[in-house]
């Protein structure tokens, strides 16, 4: 290093700037190498090494300027081998190559175009192939450079496509739409190729099939990102839309998929490429969007490319590197001898220091390429288990979004669960305590019942001991009336008791302290009987045994009444404790009864609020439907005096019909009135669908009766006029009342309904006079017509087969086979159209029986003139084209006429009968097995006609006779003179053909004037508008002209 240091500056110099130099030459010198090997004409597949140091020199230069310049100057346009590997390798670098790629492409997007264009109008295999690879690449340059977000390996986290999506509803819809464009473009370019390959298992392993297959692992790349991208964005576009605005992204997505998987499938089963790519699995079926936790199962497709061999270098490189290293020190040594001048013979060591270190860094440097390769060899590996640990890492993401749902979803059974169980155990307590006042009820009654019971008993033996003792004491007046009382008071007691019983022992209370009050005064009673007794014991000395025996009996009637004290009051605490507990309940319930009305109090304020706020909607609503009627109708009157209507015509039949629908829908309106009016403007519905339906058909019949009067008389037409503005002024008058809350229910329709009155009275007088004495004529006519046709297509047929016994007897060999095939196809062609006569009678038989009614079949052509006009002109068109196709043909079989007429015949006869099916058509019911075989008709007569222009054209080519077009004989002066001549002929045949093609145009244009000029003069009348639909609002629209030869469409009879 020291004496590297000791060499003068300007060496340093100059030899640092030549190495530079020598540096970015090899660089330039590999890199042309690596791009001419990669691409070529060889119908190979591109090596990955040649590849591989093209990207390498990418990130080298932090962008691909030496790329182009190299890639514009190969000959695309010679060869779409080379066009196809050019793609292949451009779709490469910008997959791995440095991120400055994507703007270097995008200076070059006109050369990528113009070689698709190229190759796109040309029909060459690859060339097709090509095409469709370049608007693939065009595609990816743009969604990357519109967003820079996504990588051009299109490799980002799901945090970052949430950030690009944003919350923006539009933003999320329109970034989805340009991945299905982008994988629209992938996945057309795969079905291309596969399309263009035999698929079997050896097929795939030949050089020339594995050049076109090698593209498509860059895609299957792009496609496993773009599939979870565009899922993720649908399952985030049905969290934000409605399912049905969302219906047309499902379809897409839905046919991407199935193309998906096939692709998958088919690649999956080839050998080429399972040495080279691990191809994800696709589900059986695709995601459910309409279900937001199917977002969970969702897996991402992970793409990984398994690590690849060392690949040995080319004889060629080895050459080129020891070139290189041979020249370098022999350059150096030259400027090193223009210096110091030539050396002396004698190597100076800082020379052989130089050379050692020039050395070692050609070995560095070529260490520093295998750590290099390696480096990228590990990146490689690493990105495969990235990408692996990052499907496990979403797999378990999902199944911990999806333990999450389930867990949420316990959750909220298991609270379930709790309240029931809570209310479960709640009435279970209830229920206990029921049962035990329940029990303790009956326990106090059966102790009542059972105090009764002997209450009863002791009052019975009480009277039976004072009956005895009344008869003892017969000697006695005071004595009997003593115990007579005695008795009544007992007897009176014991009924008092019994009812206190059977009043569930209510006055217990009082009761007792009467009980108290009789037993005081029960034993003054009985000492004074006994004192009676001891005086009696003087009058008799017999009776004093049985006065003992009577105090005996009181004692123990008094203690047995002490007993019954003692138990009636133990009783009148348990009623007190009763009656305690019923108050409390009273109590108890008299709150929840205050509660319940509160909240039911409550209940009614919001139930009359709500029903205010619903009569209070129902009015804005009526009112918006008034404003938006009132504008159609003012509309409507405007167009009476707008100047641009003038042109605008329609018929006195057709304003008759629209003036009679504006009528009958005024009762509508009148009954959607009073059932509004009625149900106290809580029902809306049928007055605002009846008042949309009134103000279309009104402003209908008023611009159509405005179109009627300007081809009305004078008088007329003001008088039409005018009482069209009476209807619609009337009609805002109308309008107007059901604005006012005051004047709503009393809105009347009497003055409407006579303005259009007068309407349908001028449109009766407007009306034509004529078809009355018309109606047998043209019923009449329709059937000549329709016999005639079958008559004319009759005499086609006759005449045919005579052509055909008479080419068979004037002509052999090919002309012959020529004329039988175009005569038979002819006869076919006339089968056809007779049976479509024929069923079209028939439908047309129907339409009148079904039609009809009460009328005669000639008033039912004369009621439908317009019809039965165009049946009558479709039948004609269908008898001359029969004419003009068997003339033709006899012209064609004498070689008197052209092929080309009887190919015009063939249309016009296929138009004419096309004509006669759509004018049967218009009054046939849909459910009609006559109009189904009509059709069917239709079609094979479209099918016979076919099979004529198809035989002429080939007896044509069979008949005419061709050139050899040998020019081997000619001079280059001839040639040169021939092709001018022929360029002549070529320009006065263009110029003739222009000049026919105008022709026809004016033919046509007068055609359609003079048919359009007849009509107005006829029949003035204007194609019906079709009856909008209740509940849309939108202005009526004007009257048109209709065209010749259309069949009305009206109601029918």
């Amino acid at each position: 290093m020291n004496s590297i240091k000791s060499v003068p500056a300007r060496v340093l110099s100059r030899r640092g700037g030549h190495s530079l130099e020598a540096e970015r030459e090899q660089f330039d010198k590999s890199q042309a190498v690596s791009i001419s090997k990669a691409i070529n004409t060889q119908e190979a597949p591109v090596k990955e090494k040649h590849a591989r140091r093209i990207i390498l020199g990418t990130h080298h230069e932090k962008g691909a300027f030496t790329f182009w310049s190299y890639a514009i100057g190969l000959p695309l346009p010679s060869s779409a081998i080379l066009s196809w590997k050019f793609c292949h390798v451009l779709h490469k670098v910008l997959r791995d190559g440095h991120p400055n790629v994507l703007q270097d492409c995008q200076r070059y997007r006109s050369n990528i175009r113009e070689t698709g264009d190229l190759w796109g109008h040309l029909h060459d295999r690859y060339g097709q192939l090509v095409s469709i690879y370049t608007r693939l690449l065009l595609t990816k340059i743009s969604f990357h450079t519109k967003h820079p977000e996504f990588p051009p390996a299109l490799e980002v986290s799901d945090e970052v496509l949430e950030k690009t999506a944003g919350t923006d509803v539009n933003n999320i819809f329109q970034l989805t739409v340009e991945l299905f464009d982008y994988l629209d473009c992938e996945l057309k370019l795969s079905e291309s190729v596969f399309r263009q390959l035999n698929t079997s298992m050896a097929v795939s392993q030949m050089s020339a099939v594995q050049c076109r297959l090698a593209p498509l692992i860059q895609v299957i790349q792009d496609c496993s990102h773009l599939y979870h991208y565009a899922v993720k964005l649908m399952f985030k576009l049905h969290s934000c839309l409605p399912a049905d605005t969302l219906q047309g992204h499902r379809d897409r997505f839905h046919e991407q998929f199935r193309s998906l998987k096939n692709f998958f499938k088919k690649a999956s089963d080839m050998l080429y490429f399972k040495r080279l790519i691990q191809i994800p699995r696709l589900p059986e079926s695709p995601p459910n969007f309409l279900r937001a936790s199917a977002l969970a199962e969702h897996v991402k497709p992970v793409v990984v490319i398994p690590e690849e061999a060392p690949e040995d270098e080319e004889p060629e490189n080895l050459i080129e590197i020891s070139t290189a290293s041979t020249m370098e020190p022999q350059v150096t040594s030259d400027i090193f001898e223009q210096t110091f001048g030539p050396p002396n013979g004698i190597r100076d060591d800082r020379d052989a220091q130089i050379e050692s270190l020039k050395k070692e860094v050609d070995m560095l440097r070529a260490e520093m390429e295998k750590i290099k390769l390696e480096a990228q060899r590990y990146i490689t590996q690493l990105k495969a288990q990235v990408n692996s640990l990052e499907g496990e890492v979403e797999e378990q993401r999902k199944q911990k979004q999806k333990a999450l749902v389930d867990n949420e979803q316990l959750r909220d059974e298991l609270e379930r669960l709790q309240r029931a169980k809570q209310d479960s155990d709640r009435s279970q307590r209830l229920c206990a305590e029921a049962e035990k006042k329940a029990n303790a009820t009956e326990i106090r009654y059966t102790k009542l019942k059972e105090k009764h019971s002997e209450l009863i008993n002791t009052h019975a033996e009480l009277l039976r001991k004072n009956a005895d003792t009344a008869k003892q004491l017969t000697v006695t007046q005071q004595s009997q009336e003593e115990v007579a009382r005695v008795k009544e008071q007992l007897a009176f007691q014991v009924e008092q008791v019994k009812r206190e019983a059977e009043m569930k022992l209510e006055d217990q209370s009082v009761q007792m302290e009467q009980l108290r009050q009789e037993l005081d005064a029960r034993r003054d009673e009985l000492d004074q009987a006994q004192r009676s007794l001891s005086h009696a014991k003087q009058a008799g000395a017999e009776l004093s045994a049985q006065v003992e025996a009577l105090h005996a009996e009181k004692e123990v009637l008094r203690r047995s009444v002490s007993e019954k004290e003692c138990e009636l009051l133990s009783m009148c605490g348990l009623i007190e404790e009763k009656e305690l507990q019923r108050s409390q309940e009273v109590d108890k319930a008299t709150k929840e009864i205050h509660e319940l009305q509160g909240r039911l109090l409550e209940k009614s304020n919001q139930e009359q609020s709500l029903q205010q706020k619903l009569l209070d909607e129902q009015f804005g609503i009526l009112q918006e439907m008034v404003r938006e009627a009132e504008d159609i109708l003012r509309d409507a009157v405007a167009k009476l005096d707008d100047p641009l209507h003038v042109r605008c015509t329609s018929s006195p039949d057709y304003l008759l019909s629209r003036a009679q629908a504006a009528l009958e829908s005024t009762d509508a309106l009148e009954n959607g009135h009073a059932q509004y009016v009625a149900s106290m403007a809580a029902d809306a519905a049928g007055l605002v669908g009846a008042l949309a339906l009134f103000a279309h058909l009104m402003a209908d019949t008023i611009v159509n009766g405005s179109a009627t009067s300007h081809l009305a008389p004078t008088d007329h037409a003001d008088r039409l006029m005018e009482t069209c503005r009476d209807c619609g002024q009337q009609s805002l008058d109308y309008l107007g009342e059901l604005k006012d809350k005051q004047k709503l229910g009393h809105a009347k329709l009497g003055d409407v309904r006579q303005a259009l009155q007068g309407v349908l009275q001028l449109a009766q007088e407007l009306r034509p006079k004529s078809l009355d004495i018309k109606q047998e004529e043209l019923g009449d006519m329709v059937e000549k017509e329709m016999a005639s046709t079958s008559e004319a297509i009759e005499d086609a047929v006759r005449r045919i087969e005579e052509m055909m016994s008479q080419a068979r007897n004037e002509s052999s060999g090919v002309k012959l086979e020529v004329n039988e095939r175009i005569l038979n196809s002819c006869t076919d062609l006339m089968k056809a159209i007779r049976l479509l006569v024929m069923t079209s009678t028939n439908l047309q038989k129907e339409i009148v029986e079904s039609g009809r009614g009460a009328a005669t079949t000639q008033e039912f052509y004369a009621k439908n003139s317009r019809w039965t006009e165009g049946l009558i002109s479709a039948s004609k068109a269908v008898g001359w084209g029969a004419t003009q196709l068997v003339e033709s043909a006899d012209r064609v079989v004498l070689h008197t006429g052209k092929y080309e007429e009887l190919i015009v015949c063939s249309h016009e006869i296929a138009a004419s009968t096309a004509q006669l099916v759509a004018a049967s058509k218009v009054k046939a019911e849909k459910s009609s097995r006559n109009l189904a075989r009509l059709q069917e008709c239709s079609r094979n007569v479209n099918e016979m006609a076919a099979n004529v222009v198809a035989s002429t054209k080939s007896g044509q080519e069979q008949i005419e006779e061709k050139d050899t077009m040998d020019f081997s004989g000619m001079s280059l002066i001839k040639l040169k003179k021939e092709e001018m001549e022929t360029q002549v002929k070529v320009l006065e045949l263009e110029k003739r053909l222009e000049g026919e093609r105008v022709r026809l145009g004016e033919l046509r244009k007068q055609h359609y004037g003079l048919a359009g000029a007849y009509e107005a003069a006829e029949e003035g009348e204007a194609k019906p508008a079709p009856v909008p639909r209740r509940g849309i609002l939108k202005k009526p629209p004007l009257a048109q002209k209709p065209s010749l030869g259309e069949p009305e469409r009206d109601a029918g009879p």
